[in-house]
């Protein structure tokens, strides 16, 4: 009998418990209900770095926290990446981060891309610039990236179905992934 999936969760965000993190956690939620929805077995819960927690760590010689925490991701299936919007792309904590992974660190497993921010014009910045970065770590990337108005936050309890339904407009899970275990 297979594993069941994990998903997991990295959060770019400098402030610790945000609203990024909040809405990343949510769309966690939404891809483990997809992916249950095709009957896959999903584990119920899954590895969230919350890169503010890391911040003092990043460039700290000797630490190894961002290697530990980035070994922990490496053990999912399917990887969810928040960032806020800040000046048109990611947030350069989260790139910090990311710049530590091992080359191809993300080979063979699905990243869904999720930028949050206060205005629409934003929206595009999440496949001009966190997509294409994922895609360069070696994750598979199959629907278009995710972008949420900072402003439908305010409704918690309608935040998973909200982005369930981004998930499934975007082409995210509406099929079975082959490349999934």
């Amino acid at each position: 009998m297979s594993q069941p999936l994990v998903v997991g969760t990295l959060v770019g965000n400098p402030r610790p418990g945000s609203r990024t993190l909040i809405a990343a956690q949510a769309l966690g939620e939404a891809v483990r209900h997809a992916l249950a929805a095709q009957g896959r077995d999903v584990s119920p819960h899954g590895p969230l770095v919350d890169a503010a927690t890391l911040a003092p760590e990043v460039f700290a010689p000797g630490s190894t926290a961002v290697r530990e925490a980035l070994e922990s991701l490496a053990a999912v299936d399917v990887l969810v990446v928040a960032s806020p919007t800040y000046k048109a792309t990611y947030t350069g904590l989260l790139k910090a981060i990311l710049d530590q992974s091992p080359a191809n660190w993300l080979r063979g497993k699905t990243a869904v891309p999720l930028l949050v921010a206060a205005a629409d014009k934003h929206a595009l910045a999440v496949e001009l610039h966190l997509k294409p970065l994922l895609a360069e770590l070696g994750a598979s990337t199959p629907g278009r990236g995710l972008f949420l108005n900072e402003a439908l936050l305010d409704d918690r309890p309608a935040l998973t179905d909200a982005l369930a339904a981004r998930l499934s407009e975007a082409g995210w899970f509406t099929e079975p992934v082959g490349a999934l275990r």
